[in-house]
């Protein structure tokens, strides 16, 4: 099952937050509506959306509160975006230029601060407390995420344990989050609403531990990012901690002093080293451990075409190619 196939299920409901979106995109700033349809309007697969509006019509909801909501997902996730291209000098995301190498630092940090004014203004508005306590502490864990992330750059020893605490609350929260709220919509029982959240969870880390094999191994052209963008930054992913686990002195050593410097000068010997380890394999399976998790996790769930389409995404997941 493709993704398109997916996107396909839930298009009217996709179209009608895109809606929302570029509704709620409007400001007399032209500069804000500038980047902020840039970075909106650049693609993306709309997966966070997607994920809550599969969760709340899981558990049966015939509202249109879902869109508002899922915009506010979406805005969150352009905002932790925007603010990432910065932090990492990104140039390029999606096979585009990335807005601060067109618009600057500056205006990307403003928008970004803006997407997350507007997604707190929306959120209000569904007046709801246990929406609003769930999208506030999601957009905490994130910025904590965030900072962990920056706290780890550049640094040879952080171990696999603390890597995956940052990919889950930087990636894997939101993911969380946008399960979670579809679940609150439909007036689950806790129990499911609780089961569908940690479906989510494991979702969002096997997307990113994909997306870390991809770092090292997938097509630019259609990954839509130079290859070793991590290691020019100094990210320690998890196939390079397990390089250096596992490698030899010499293998781990290369990575290590790689991770040190950052840039791309060492960007073929890490290869090497983390095709001779086996890195990349070992990090496919952990992925494929959290898909086989967030499955199980939705054994408690109603039968429906739904729950079909999210046991899909969770084989999305770990077989995508970008």
């Amino acid at each position: 099952m493709s993704l398109e196939a997916i996107r396909e299920f839930v298009a009217a409901d996709l179209r009608a937050v895109d809606e929302v979106i570029r509704a709620r995109l409007d400001s007399e700033v032209i500069l804000v509506r500038q980047v902020a349809e840039y970075i909106v309007g650049g693609g993306g697969k709309r997966l966070r959306p997607a994920l809550l509006i599969l969760s709340a019509r899981a558990f049966g909801y015939q509202g249109e509160r879902h869109h508002e909501l899922a915009a506010v997902v979406e805005f969150i996730h352009t905002a932790t975006l925007l603010h990432d291209d910065v932090v990492d000098e990104s140039v390029m995301r999606r096979g585009r230029a990335t807005a601060n190498s067109l618009f600057g630092n500056a205006a990307a940090v403003l928008v970004g601060d803006f997407l997350y004014s507007r997604a707190f203004q929306v959120m209000v508005g569904a007046d709801s407390m246990r929406v609003m306590h769930v999208l506030a502490d999601a957009t905490n864990v994130i910025a904590e995420g965030e900072v962990m992330q920056l706290m780890n750059c550049h640094n040879p020893d952080v171990d696999e344990r603390g890597y995956l605490e940052v990919i889950r609350c930087k990636t894997a929260k939101l993911f969380e989050a946008a399960t979670r709220l579809g679940a609150i919509l439909g007036g689950a029982p806790r129990a499911q609403e609780d089961a569908i959240a940690a479906y989510g969870m494991h979702l969002g880390t096997a997307f990113q531990l994909i997306d870390d094999v991809l770092d090292y191994s997938g097509d630019e052209a259609v990954i839509g990012k130079n290859v070793g963008d991590d290691l020019a930054e100094g990210k320690p992913t998890l196939p390079l901690i397990y390089a250096i686990r596992r490698g030899t002195p010499e293998q781990a050593k290369r990575v290590r002093e790689a991770i040190g410097r950052g840039g791309r000068e060492d960007l073929a010997a890490v290869i090497e080293a983390v095709a001779a380890t086996g890195a990349l394999d070992y990090a496919r399976e952990q992925a494929l451990a959290e898909s086989r998790a967030a499955r199980a996790a939705l054994e408690p769930l109603p039968h429906s075409a739904c729950r079909d389409y999210l046991l899909q995404l969770a084989d999305f997941a770990v077989t995508r190619t970008y």
